[in-house]
Protein backbone atom coordinates (compact mmCIF):
# COMPACT_ATOMS: atom_id res chain seq x y z
CA UNK A 1 0.00 0.00 0.00
CA UNK A 2 1.01 3.70 -0.56
CA UNK A 3 1.47 6.55 2.08
CA UNK A 4 0.25 8.92 -0.60
CA UNK A 5 -2.61 7.29 -1.91
CA UNK A 6 -6.18 7.31 0.04
CA UNK A 7 -7.91 4.77 0.87
CA UNK A 8 -11.26 3.30 -0.80
CA UNK A 9 -13.07 1.06 1.06
CA UNK A 10 -15.90 -0.95 0.15
CA UNK A 11 -18.45 -2.64 2.09
CA UNK A 12 -20.67 -4.12 -1.01
CA UNK A 13 -20.90 -8.42 -1.09
CA UNK A 14 -24.25 -8.55 -2.53
CA UNK A 15 -27.50 -11.38 -1.34
CA UNK A 16 -27.72 -14.61 -2.39
CA UNK A 17 -30.63 -14.06 -4.11
CA UNK A 18 -32.22 -11.19 -5.44
CA UNK A 19 -35.02 -9.76 -2.55
CA UNK A 20 -37.81 -6.98 -2.15
CA UNK A 21 -36.07 -6.42 1.07
CA UNK A 22 -32.38 -6.60 2.45
CA UNK A 23 -31.84 -10.19 3.48
CA UNK A 24 -28.51 -11.82 4.93
CA UNK A 25 -26.50 -8.66 3.55
CA UNK A 26 -27.85 -5.38 4.81
CA UNK A 27 -26.14 -1.53 5.37
CA UNK A 28 -24.04 -1.36 2.37
CA UNK A 29 -21.01 1.52 2.62
CA UNK A 30 -18.55 2.80 1.37
CA UNK A 31 -15.39 5.15 2.58
CA UNK A 32 -12.99 7.40 1.28
CA UNK A 33 -9.87 8.26 3.81
CA UNK A 34 -6.77 10.17 3.64
CA UNK A 35 -3.86 10.55 5.88
CA UNK A 36 -6.03 9.21 8.84
CA UNK A 37 -9.12 11.49 7.98
CA UNK A 38 -12.69 10.42 6.49
CA UNK A 39 -13.05 12.44 3.11
CA UNK A 40 -16.17 11.07 2.05
CA UNK A 41 -18.77 8.86 3.85
CA UNK A 42 -22.01 7.10 2.03
CA UNK A 43 -24.74 4.96 3.43
CA UNK A 44 -26.01 3.47 0.61
CA UNK A 45 -29.82 3.67 2.30
CA UNK A 46 -29.21 8.03 2.41
CA UNK A 47 -28.96 8.18 -1.22
CA UNK A 48 -31.16 5.05 -2.50
CA UNK A 49 -34.08 5.81 0.38
CA UNK A 50 -33.89 2.11 0.70
CA UNK A 51 -34.03 1.01 4.23
CA UNK A 52 -30.62 -1.15 5.04
CA UNK A 53 -29.70 -1.01 1.55
CA UNK A 54 -27.86 -3.70 0.11
CA UNK A 55 -27.71 -2.45 -3.75
CA UNK A 56 -24.18 -0.81 -3.90
CA UNK A 57 -22.80 -3.53 -6.21
CA UNK A 58 -25.72 -1.62 -8.84
CA UNK A 59 -24.75 1.68 -8.43
CA UNK A 60 -21.44 1.78 -7.30
CA UNK A 61 -19.76 3.34 -11.05
CA UNK A 62 -22.09 5.91 -10.63
CA UNK A 63 -21.74 7.13 -7.86
CA UNK A 64 -18.17 7.13 -8.30
CA UNK A 65 -18.35 8.45 -11.43
CA UNK A 66 -20.20 11.50 -10.08
CA UNK A 67 -17.51 12.11 -7.82
CA UNK A 68 -14.71 11.33 -10.01
CA UNK A 69 -13.52 8.99 -8.37
CA UNK A 70 -13.30 5.85 -11.44
CA UNK A 71 -9.76 8.07 -12.54
CA UNK A 72 -8.50 8.94 -8.88
CA UNK A 73 -6.00 6.39 -7.69
CA UNK A 74 -6.28 5.04 -4.36
CA UNK A 75 -5.80 1.82 -2.48
CA UNK A 76 -8.76 -0.30 -2.39
CA UNK A 77 -10.02 -2.54 0.12
CA UNK A 78 -13.11 -4.84 -0.03
CA UNK A 79 -14.96 -6.47 3.45
CA UNK A 80 -16.59 -9.48 3.07
CA UNK A 81 -19.24 -11.30 4.78
CA UNK A 82 -20.51 -14.58 5.95
CA UNK A 83 -22.29 -15.39 2.31
CA UNK A 84 -19.12 -15.12 0.67
CA UNK A 85 -15.91 -12.69 -0.24
CA UNK A 86 -16.56 -11.94 -4.28
CA UNK A 87 -17.93 -8.36 -5.22
CA UNK A 88 -19.01 -7.81 -8.56
CA UNK A 89 -21.13 -5.27 -10.38
CA UNK A 90 -24.14 -6.88 -12.83
CA UNK A 91 -21.78 -6.09 -15.73
CA UNK A 92 -18.49 -7.89 -14.62
CA UNK A 93 -16.64 -4.21 -14.90
CA UNK A 94 -15.80 -4.29 -11.39
CA UNK A 95 -14.93 -7.53 -9.76
CA UNK A 96 -12.72 -8.51 -6.92
CA UNK A 97 -12.24 -11.80 -5.38
CA UNK A 98 -10.40 -13.07 -2.22
CA UNK A 99 -8.73 -16.06 -1.14
CA UNK A 100 -10.75 -18.84 0.50
CA UNK A 101 -9.44 -19.27 3.88
CA UNK A 102 -10.15 -21.57 6.80
CA UNK A 103 -8.75 -19.25 9.31
CA UNK A 104 -9.14 -15.55 10.07
CA UNK A 105 -6.03 -13.26 8.93
CA UNK A 106 -4.50 -10.68 11.40
CA UNK A 107 -4.66 -7.92 8.52
CA UNK A 108 -5.33 -7.10 4.83
CA UNK A 109 -5.45 -10.47 2.16
CA UNK A 110 -4.48 -9.60 -1.69
CA UNK A 111 -7.01 -10.61 -3.69
CA UNK A 112 -7.29 -10.44 -7.68
CA UNK A 113 -9.35 -7.32 -8.87
CA UNK A 114 -10.87 -6.02 -12.29
CA UNK A 115 -11.51 -2.37 -11.89
CA UNK A 116 -13.34 -0.66 -14.84
CA UNK A 117 -11.07 -1.63 -17.59
CA UNK A 118 -7.96 -2.59 -15.97
CA UNK A 119 -6.25 -4.86 -13.36
CA UNK A 120 -5.39 -3.27 -10.29
CA UNK A 121 -3.77 -4.26 -6.90
CA UNK A 122 -7.17 -4.21 -4.00
CA UNK A 123 -7.51 -6.22 -0.92
CA UNK A 124 -10.33 -7.58 1.59
CA UNK A 125 -10.27 -6.85 5.27
CA UNK A 126 -12.41 -9.88 7.20
CA UNK A 127 -16.08 -8.66 8.72
CA UNK A 128 -14.70 -9.22 12.07
CA UNK A 129 -11.49 -6.84 11.70
CA UNK A 130 -13.50 -4.31 9.67
CA UNK A 131 -16.18 -4.40 12.65
CA UNK A 132 -13.58 -3.84 15.44
CA UNK A 133 -11.83 -0.63 13.39
CA UNK A 134 -14.55 0.99 13.15
CA UNK A 135 -13.56 2.36 16.83
CA UNK A 136 -10.49 3.87 15.37
CA UNK A 137 -12.13 7.03 13.33
CA UNK A 138 -14.12 8.31 16.69
CA UNK A 139 -11.65 7.25 19.64
CA UNK A 140 -8.01 7.14 17.70
CA UNK A 141 -5.38 4.08 18.08
CA UNK A 142 -6.16 1.21 20.07
CA UNK A 143 -4.99 1.72 23.70
CA UNK A 144 -2.23 -1.13 24.60
CA UNK A 145 -3.39 -4.08 26.59
CA UNK A 146 -6.96 -3.86 25.03
CA UNK A 147 -9.54 -6.86 24.29
CA UNK A 148 -11.62 -6.26 20.81
CA UNK A 149 -14.51 -8.27 20.63
CA UNK A 150 -16.71 -8.18 17.72
CA UNK A 151 -20.88 -9.88 17.99
CA UNK A 152 -22.78 -10.05 15.02
CA UNK A 153 -25.97 -12.05 13.37
CA UNK A 154 -22.60 -13.30 11.80
CA UNK A 155 -19.88 -12.12 10.12
CA UNK A 156 -16.88 -13.79 8.09
CA UNK A 157 -15.74 -17.17 9.75
CA UNK A 158 -17.91 -16.78 13.26
CA UNK A 159 -20.56 -14.64 15.08
CA UNK A 160 -18.55 -14.13 17.96
CA UNK A 161 -14.61 -13.24 17.93
CA UNK A 162 -11.95 -11.73 20.06
CA UNK A 163 -8.32 -10.55 19.98
CA UNK A 164 -6.06 -8.96 22.11
CA UNK A 165 -4.11 -6.00 21.08
CA UNK A 166 -0.75 -5.78 22.85
CA UNK A 167 2.64 -4.16 21.71
CA UNK A 168 1.13 -2.84 18.24
CA UNK A 169 -0.28 -6.01 17.75
CA UNK A 170 -3.51 -7.82 16.93
CA UNK A 171 -3.61 -11.83 17.81
CA UNK A 172 -6.62 -13.68 17.79
CA UNK A 173 -7.97 -15.50 20.88
CA UNK A 174 -10.73 -17.31 19.35
CA UNK A 175 -13.80 -16.87 16.75
CA UNK A 176 -16.29 -19.25 16.18
CA UNK A 177 -20.49 -20.19 16.12
CA UNK A 178 -20.98 -21.04 19.49
CA UNK A 179 -22.71 -18.07 20.97
CA UNK A 180 -25.35 -17.94 17.57
CA UNK A 181 -27.92 -18.99 20.04
CA UNK A 182 -27.64 -15.41 21.78
CA UNK A 183 -27.36 -13.65 19.14
CA UNK A 184 -30.19 -15.30 17.04
CA UNK A 185 -32.55 -14.03 19.95
CA UNK A 186 -32.39 -10.63 18.49
CA UNK A 187 -32.64 -11.28 14.63
CA UNK A 188 -33.77 -15.22 13.86
CA UNK A 189 -35.57 -16.20 16.93
CA UNK A 190 -39.49 -17.53 15.75
CA UNK A 191 -40.78 -17.00 19.30
CA UNK A 192 -39.76 -13.15 19.32
CA UNK A 193 -40.75 -12.95 15.70
CA UNK A 194 -44.48 -14.45 16.69
CA UNK A 195 -44.54 -11.67 20.05
CA UNK A 196 -43.49 -8.89 17.96
CA UNK A 197 -45.64 -9.63 15.15
CA UNK A 198 -43.06 -9.04 12.82
CA UNK A 199 -42.84 -10.11 9.20
CA UNK A 200 -39.40 -11.62 7.06
CA UNK A 201 -38.96 -8.00 5.58
CA UNK A 202 -38.68 -6.69 9.08
CA UNK A 203 -35.67 -8.77 10.64
CA UNK A 204 -33.57 -5.76 10.50
CA UNK A 205 -35.80 -3.92 12.71
CA UNK A 206 -36.51 -6.97 15.28
CA UNK A 207 -33.24 -6.14 17.74
CA UNK A 208 -34.64 -2.98 18.47
CA UNK A 209 -37.87 -3.81 18.75
CA UNK A 210 -37.52 -6.64 20.95
CA UNK A 211 -35.02 -5.03 23.33
CA UNK A 212 -37.49 -2.03 24.24
CA UNK A 213 -40.59 -4.31 24.07
CA UNK A 214 -38.44 -6.61 27.15
CA UNK A 215 -38.26 -3.14 29.16
CA UNK A 216 -41.92 -3.64 29.98
CA UNK A 217 -41.93 -6.81 32.13
CA UNK A 218 -39.45 -8.64 34.50
CA UNK A 219 -36.84 -11.36 34.67
CA UNK A 220 -38.33 -14.60 36.21
CA UNK A 221 -35.83 -17.78 36.48
CA UNK A 222 -38.57 -20.24 36.31
CA UNK A 223 -39.13 -18.49 32.37
CA UNK A 224 -35.65 -18.81 31.85
CA UNK A 225 -35.09 -22.04 32.88
CA UNK A 226 -38.16 -23.33 31.03
CA UNK A 227 -37.11 -21.17 27.74
CA UNK A 228 -33.72 -23.10 28.08
CA UNK A 229 -35.71 -26.50 28.37
CA UNK A 230 -37.46 -25.54 25.22
CA UNK A 231 -34.31 -24.25 22.91
CA UNK A 232 -35.28 -21.13 23.42
CA UNK A 233 -38.49 -21.71 20.89
CA UNK A 234 -36.24 -20.21 18.05
CA UNK A 235 -37.55 -22.96 15.51
CA UNK A 236 -41.18 -22.85 15.89
CA UNK A 237 -41.35 -21.35 12.44
CA UNK A 238 -45.10 -22.15 11.33
CA UNK A 239 -46.13 -23.47 14.73
CA UNK A 240 -46.38 -20.72 17.29
CA UNK A 241 -48.86 -22.59 18.60
CA UNK A 242 -46.56 -24.71 20.29
CA UNK A 243 -45.61 -22.20 23.02
CA UNK A 244 -49.16 -21.29 23.57
CA UNK A 245 -49.58 -25.13 24.48
CA UNK A 246 -46.57 -25.25 26.51
CA UNK A 247 -47.45 -22.03 28.34
CA UNK A 248 -50.81 -23.38 29.29
CA UNK A 249 -49.48 -27.06 30.33
CA UNK A 250 -46.63 -25.87 32.28
CA UNK A 251 -47.74 -22.75 33.57
CA UNK A 252 -51.54 -22.66 33.63
CA UNK A 253 -51.70 -19.43 31.49
CA UNK A 254 -54.03 -19.79 28.82
CA UNK A 255 -52.43 -17.35 25.48
CA UNK A 256 -55.32 -17.37 22.50
CA UNK A 257 -52.83 -15.37 20.84
CA UNK A 258 -49.64 -13.25 21.42
CA UNK A 259 -51.12 -10.85 23.31
CA UNK A 260 -48.24 -8.47 23.73
CA UNK A 261 -50.01 -6.79 26.54
CA UNK A 262 -50.35 -9.69 28.53
CA UNK A 263 -47.46 -9.91 31.78
CA UNK A 264 -46.35 -13.34 30.82
CA UNK A 265 -45.52 -12.34 27.29
CA UNK A 266 -43.56 -9.16 28.74
CA UNK A 267 -41.63 -11.42 31.06
CA UNK A 268 -41.14 -13.92 28.80
CA UNK A 269 -39.47 -11.13 26.48
CA UNK A 270 -37.54 -9.58 29.66
CA UNK A 271 -36.31 -13.24 30.46
CA UNK A 272 -34.70 -13.22 26.81
CA UNK A 273 -32.72 -10.29 27.14
CA UNK A 274 -31.43 -11.31 30.72
CA UNK A 275 -30.53 -14.25 29.07
CA UNK A 276 -28.41 -12.55 26.69
CA UNK A 277 -27.39 -9.48 29.23
CA UNK A 278 -25.95 -12.45 31.75
CA UNK A 279 -24.28 -14.37 29.38
CA UNK A 280 -22.35 -11.85 27.25
CA UNK A 281 -21.02 -10.14 30.31
CA UNK A 282 -20.05 -13.78 31.66
CA UNK A 283 -18.26 -14.24 28.06
CA UNK A 284 -16.25 -11.00 28.73
CA UNK A 285 -15.50 -11.82 32.25
CA UNK A 286 -13.55 -15.06 31.43
CA UNK A 287 -12.21 -13.37 28.53
CA UNK A 288 -11.00 -10.17 30.74
CA UNK A 289 -9.80 -13.16 33.92
CA UNK A 290 -7.39 -14.91 30.92
CA UNK A 291 -5.86 -11.41 28.96
CA UNK A 292 -5.67 -9.02 32.07
CA UNK A 293 -7.03 -6.87 29.30
CA UNK A 294 -7.79 -3.54 30.98
CA UNK A 295 -9.76 -1.67 27.91
CA UNK A 296 -12.89 -3.69 26.15
CA UNK A 297 -13.37 -2.31 22.31
CA UNK A 298 -17.23 -3.56 21.60
CA UNK A 299 -18.44 -4.15 18.27
CA UNK A 300 -21.29 -5.80 15.82
CA UNK A 301 -24.54 -5.28 16.02
CA UNK A 302 -25.11 -6.69 19.42
CA UNK A 303 -23.03 -3.76 20.57
CA UNK A 304 -26.27 -1.96 19.91
CA UNK A 305 -28.43 -3.22 22.79
CA UNK A 306 -28.27 -0.83 25.57
CA UNK A 307 -29.10 -2.70 28.12
CA UNK A 308 -26.45 -5.06 27.88
CA UNK A 309 -24.16 -2.30 27.12
CA UNK A 310 -24.64 -0.97 30.32
CA UNK A 311 -24.10 -4.20 31.96
CA UNK A 312 -20.85 -4.39 31.26
CA UNK A 313 -20.03 -0.79 31.83
CA UNK A 314 -21.13 -1.54 35.22
CA UNK A 315 -19.44 -4.63 35.62
CA UNK A 316 -16.02 -2.96 35.98
CA UNK A 317 -15.15 -5.52 34.36
CA UNK A 318 -12.62 -3.14 32.02
CA UNK A 319 -11.11 0.60 32.63
CA UNK A 320 -12.94 1.64 29.45
CA UNK A 321 -14.98 0.50 27.35
CA UNK A 322 -15.30 2.11 23.66
CA UNK A 323 -18.13 0.96 21.56
CA UNK A 324 -18.77 3.50 17.98
CA UNK A 325 -21.67 4.85 17.03
CA UNK A 326 -21.56 2.85 13.75
CA UNK A 327 -20.98 -0.30 15.81
CA UNK A 328 -22.92 -2.33 13.00
CA UNK A 329 -22.60 -3.49 9.08
CA UNK A 330 -23.40 0.06 8.37
CA UNK A 331 -19.42 0.80 9.85
CA UNK A 332 -17.57 -1.23 7.99
CA UNK A 333 -16.43 0.52 5.47
CA UNK A 334 -15.02 3.07 7.87
CA UNK A 335 -13.39 0.19 9.82
CA UNK A 336 -11.83 -1.17 6.62
CA UNK A 337 -10.48 2.13 5.42
CA UNK A 338 -9.32 3.22 9.21
CA UNK A 339 -7.15 -0.15 9.17
CA UNK A 340 -5.79 0.21 6.07
CA UNK A 341 -4.86 4.06 6.82
CA UNK A 342 -3.72 2.98 10.20
CA UNK A 343 -1.40 0.55 8.96
CA UNK A 344 0.07 3.25 6.29
CA UNK A 345 0.82 6.23 8.90
CA UNK A 346 0.95 4.55 11.86
CA UNK A 347 -2.39 6.26 13.31
CA UNK A 348 -6.13 7.24 12.51
CA UNK A 349 -7.85 10.94 13.62
CA UNK A 350 -10.44 11.09 16.16
CA UNK A 351 -13.84 12.60 13.84
CA UNK A 352 -17.45 13.86 15.34
CA UNK A 353 -20.16 11.28 14.58
CA UNK A 354 -21.13 13.31 11.80
CA UNK A 355 -19.45 11.89 9.16
CA UNK A 356 -22.44 11.16 6.28
CA UNK A 357 -21.41 13.54 3.49
CA UNK A 358 -21.84 12.02 0.17
CA UNK A 359 -23.68 14.71 -2.11
CA UNK A 360 -23.77 17.14 0.53
CA UNK A 361 -20.19 18.14 1.24
CA UNK A 362 -21.40 21.75 1.07
CA UNK A 363 -23.70 21.74 4.04
CA UNK A 364 -22.73 23.93 6.61
CA UNK A 365 -24.02 24.98 9.75
CA UNK A 366 -25.19 28.80 10.40
CA UNK A 367 -27.58 29.62 12.63
CA UNK A 368 -28.38 33.29 14.56
CA UNK A 369 -29.20 33.86 18.47
CA UNK A 370 -32.88 34.38 16.54
CA UNK A 371 -32.82 30.83 15.18
CA UNK A 372 -32.44 29.32 19.02
CA UNK A 373 -35.02 31.73 20.37
CA UNK A 374 -37.31 31.18 17.71
CA UNK A 375 -36.87 27.23 18.04
CA UNK A 376 -37.26 26.90 21.36
CA UNK A 377 -40.13 28.92 21.72
CA UNK A 378 -41.58 26.35 18.99
CA UNK A 379 -40.44 23.53 21.40
CA UNK A 380 -41.79 24.96 24.44
CA UNK A 381 -45.66 25.49 22.92
CA UNK A 382 -45.20 21.72 22.06
CA UNK A 383 -44.28 21.69 18.39
CA UNK A 384 -42.18 18.97 17.17
CA UNK A 385 -39.39 20.57 14.67
CA UNK A 386 -37.28 18.67 12.58
CA UNK A 387 -33.64 19.40 12.27
CA UNK A 388 -31.01 18.51 9.16
CA UNK A 389 -27.52 20.32 9.86
CA UNK A 390 -24.53 19.87 8.22
CA UNK A 391 -23.56 16.09 7.76
CA UNK A 392 -25.70 13.10 9.36
CA UNK A 393 -24.28 10.93 11.61
CA UNK A 394 -23.05 7.62 10.93
CA UNK A 395 -24.99 4.77 11.95
CA UNK A 396 -28.18 3.74 12.76
CA UNK A 397 -28.61 6.63 15.99
CA UNK A 398 -29.83 9.89 14.93
CA UNK A 399 -27.43 12.72 17.33
CA UNK A 400 -29.05 15.78 16.76
CA UNK A 401 -28.19 16.54 12.76
CA UNK A 402 -31.01 14.83 11.86
CA UNK A 403 -33.67 14.42 14.51
CA UNK A 404 -36.88 15.40 15.80
CA UNK A 405 -37.09 17.17 18.82
CA UNK A 406 -39.88 17.95 21.26
CA UNK A 407 -40.57 18.54 24.82
CA UNK A 408 -39.84 15.64 27.35
CA UNK A 409 -42.16 16.33 29.85
CA UNK A 410 -45.53 15.13 27.47
CA UNK A 411 -46.47 11.67 27.51
CA UNK A 412 -49.28 12.75 24.96
CA UNK A 413 -47.07 14.68 23.07
CA UNK A 414 -44.70 11.79 23.00
CA UNK A 415 -47.22 9.31 22.04
CA UNK A 416 -48.48 11.58 18.75
CA UNK A 417 -44.84 12.13 17.75
CA UNK A 418 -43.77 8.42 18.21
CA UNK A 419 -46.96 6.20 17.20
CA UNK A 420 -48.89 8.64 14.88
CA UNK A 421 -46.14 10.78 13.15
CA UNK A 422 -43.58 8.12 12.72
CA UNK A 423 -45.39 5.00 13.12
CA UNK A 424 -43.68 3.02 15.79
CA UNK A 425 -44.96 0.41 18.29
CA UNK A 426 -46.62 1.43 21.20
CA UNK A 427 -44.20 -0.34 23.31
CA UNK A 428 -40.84 1.42 21.94
CA UNK A 429 -39.71 4.20 24.03
CA UNK A 430 -38.58 7.67 22.70
CA UNK A 431 -34.70 9.05 23.75
CA UNK A 432 -33.58 11.84 25.40
CA UNK A 433 -30.45 14.47 24.76
CA UNK A 434 -29.20 16.48 27.49
CA UNK A 435 -26.51 18.43 28.41
CA UNK A 436 -23.95 16.77 30.84
CA UNK A 437 -25.19 18.74 33.66
CA UNK A 438 -28.57 18.20 32.91
CA UNK A 439 -28.13 14.12 32.65
CA UNK A 440 -26.80 14.29 36.07
CA UNK A 441 -29.69 16.04 37.26
CA UNK A 442 -32.33 13.69 36.27
CA UNK A 443 -29.88 10.83 36.90
CA UNK A 444 -28.31 11.49 40.08
CA UNK A 445 -25.40 10.31 38.80
CA UNK A 446 -21.80 11.96 39.64
CA UNK A 447 -20.36 11.12 36.11
CA UNK A 448 -21.88 10.16 33.03
CA UNK A 449 -19.81 7.56 30.89
CA UNK A 450 -18.74 8.66 27.86
CA UNK A 451 -21.24 6.77 25.94
CA UNK A 452 -23.76 8.00 26.57
CA UNK A 453 -22.91 11.01 23.72
CA UNK A 454 -23.56 8.10 20.95
CA UNK A 455 -27.09 6.54 22.94
CA UNK A 456 -25.33 3.57 23.62
CA UNK A 457 -26.49 3.00 27.36
CA UNK A 458 -29.67 2.90 29.32
CA UNK A 459 -29.74 5.55 32.57
CA UNK A 460 -32.03 5.07 35.61
CA UNK A 461 -33.88 8.19 35.87
CA UNK A 462 -34.65 9.43 39.83
CA UNK A 463 -38.44 8.83 40.54
CA UNK A 464 -38.72 12.20 41.94
CA UNK A 465 -37.59 13.62 38.25
CA UNK A 466 -39.11 11.15 35.90
CA UNK A 467 -42.17 13.77 35.38
CA UNK A 468 -40.16 16.31 34.23
CA UNK A 469 -39.03 13.47 31.29
CA UNK A 470 -42.49 11.69 31.76
CA UNK A 471 -42.38 11.19 27.62
CA UNK A 472 -38.81 9.84 27.17
CA UNK A 473 -38.67 7.40 30.53
CA UNK A 474 -39.27 3.98 29.78
CA UNK A 475 -41.27 1.88 31.10
CA UNK A 476 -38.17 -0.01 33.39
CA UNK A 477 -37.85 3.77 34.56
CA UNK A 478 -34.37 3.80 32.56
CA UNK A 479 -33.74 6.30 29.64
CA UNK A 480 -31.18 6.00 27.02
CA UNK A 481 -29.67 9.50 27.22
CA UNK A 482 -28.12 11.15 24.33
CA UNK A 483 -25.47 13.17 26.37
CA UNK A 484 -23.46 16.87 25.12
CA UNK A 485 -20.46 17.01 26.83
CA UNK A 486 -19.33 19.83 25.48
CA UNK A 487 -20.46 22.71 23.05
CA UNK A 488 -18.56 21.25 20.12
CA UNK A 489 -19.79 18.49 19.78
CA UNK A 490 -23.18 19.30 18.32
CA UNK A 491 -23.01 23.72 18.75
CA UNK A 492 -26.90 24.42 17.63
CA UNK A 493 -27.87 21.44 19.75
CA UNK A 494 -25.90 22.40 22.73
CA UNK A 495 -27.02 26.42 22.41
CA UNK A 496 -30.35 25.30 21.80
CA UNK A 497 -30.82 23.01 24.68
CA UNK A 498 -28.81 25.65 27.01
CA UNK A 499 -31.42 28.21 25.86
CA UNK A 500 -34.03 26.34 26.86
CA UNK A 501 -32.41 25.53 30.13
CA UNK A 502 -31.63 29.17 31.00
CA UNK A 503 -34.99 30.81 30.12
CA UNK A 504 -37.90 28.23 30.19
CA UNK A 505 -36.40 25.78 33.00
CA UNK A 506 -36.72 22.83 30.23
CA UNK A 507 -33.61 20.62 31.02
CA UNK A 508 -34.44 17.84 28.43
CA UNK A 509 -35.76 17.09 24.78
CA UNK A 510 -36.79 14.17 23.01
CA UNK A 511 -34.46 13.70 20.42
CA UNK A 512 -35.30 10.51 17.96
CA UNK A 513 -34.68 10.19 14.29
CA UNK A 514 -35.57 11.92 11.58
CA UNK A 515 -37.74 9.26 9.76
CA UNK A 516 -41.26 7.91 9.50
CA UNK A 517 -41.53 4.22 9.66
CA UNK A 518 -39.80 1.81 6.94
CA UNK A 519 -38.09 4.82 6.15
CA UNK A 520 -33.76 5.53 6.10
CA UNK A 521 -32.77 8.84 8.21
CA UNK A 522 -33.45 11.60 5.87
CA UNK A 523 -30.17 12.75 4.28
CA UNK A 524 -30.66 16.09 1.97
CA UNK A 525 -32.80 18.99 2.73
CA UNK A 526 -34.85 17.74 -0.39
CA UNK A 527 -35.54 14.60 1.76
CA UNK A 528 -36.47 16.66 5.22
CA UNK A 529 -38.88 18.60 3.80
CA UNK A 530 -40.79 15.46 1.76
CA UNK A 531 -40.45 13.44 5.64
CA UNK A 532 -41.82 16.67 7.31
CA UNK A 533 -44.75 16.60 5.01
CA UNK A 534 -45.56 13.46 5.16
CA UNK A 535 -45.13 13.00 9.14
CA UNK A 536 -46.89 16.51 9.99
CA UNK A 537 -43.58 18.15 11.44
CA UNK A 538 -44.29 22.18 12.55
CA UNK A 539 -40.88 23.20 11.68
CA UNK A 540 -37.54 22.86 10.08
CA UNK A 541 -33.91 23.89 11.23
CA UNK A 542 -32.17 23.15 7.73
CA UNK A 543 -28.71 24.27 8.02
CA UNK A 544 -29.45 26.88 10.72
CA UNK A 545 -32.37 28.36 8.82
CA UNK A 546 -35.88 27.57 10.99
CA UNK A 547 -39.01 27.29 8.62
CA UNK A 548 -42.01 27.88 10.30
CA UNK A 549 -45.43 26.41 9.07
CA UNK A 550 -48.52 25.83 10.06
CA UNK A 551 -51.18 22.55 9.26
CA UNK A 552 -52.76 24.78 7.46
CA UNK A 553 -49.90 26.01 4.69
CA UNK A 554 -48.04 23.31 5.19
CA UNK A 555 -49.03 21.24 1.68
CA UNK A 556 -48.35 24.47 0.26
CA UNK A 557 -44.84 25.34 1.53
CA UNK A 558 -43.83 21.46 1.02
CA UNK A 559 -44.91 21.63 -2.73
CA UNK A 560 -41.82 21.50 -4.74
Amino acid sequence: MDKQKPTLAIYGIQDREVYEFPFYVHDHNLALMQNGRVELFLQQERLSRRKRDNTLHIHLKQILKDKKLLARDYDLVFVDNVVGRTFLTPSGDARFEAPLNHSLATGLEKGKCWWFGTEKEAFVLNHELAHMFSCLPFFGNFEENSLLVHFDGGASLSNFSAATFKNGKIEWLEYHWELKQLSTIFNANALVFAILGAKLPEQNAVPGKLMGFAGWGKYNPEIEKWLLENDLFQNIWGKTSVFLKKAKADFNIELKSFDQKNPFIQHVAATLQNIFTRSILEKLALLAAKTGAENLYYTGGSALNIVANTAIVKSGIFKNVYIPPCTEDSGLALGAAAFAEWQKHGKVEIHTPYLNNWNIENYKVDYSAETIRTAAEALVAKKVIGVCNGFGEAGPRALGNRSLLALASSKQLACKLSCNMKGREWYRPLAPVALEKNTRYFTGLETIHPLSEYMLLDLPVLPEKQGEMAGAVHADGTARFQTLFTRESNPFLYDLLDYLDKNHQVKTLINTSFNAAGEPIVHTREDALKSARKMGVDGLVVNGDFLPFTRKNQMKMFCF
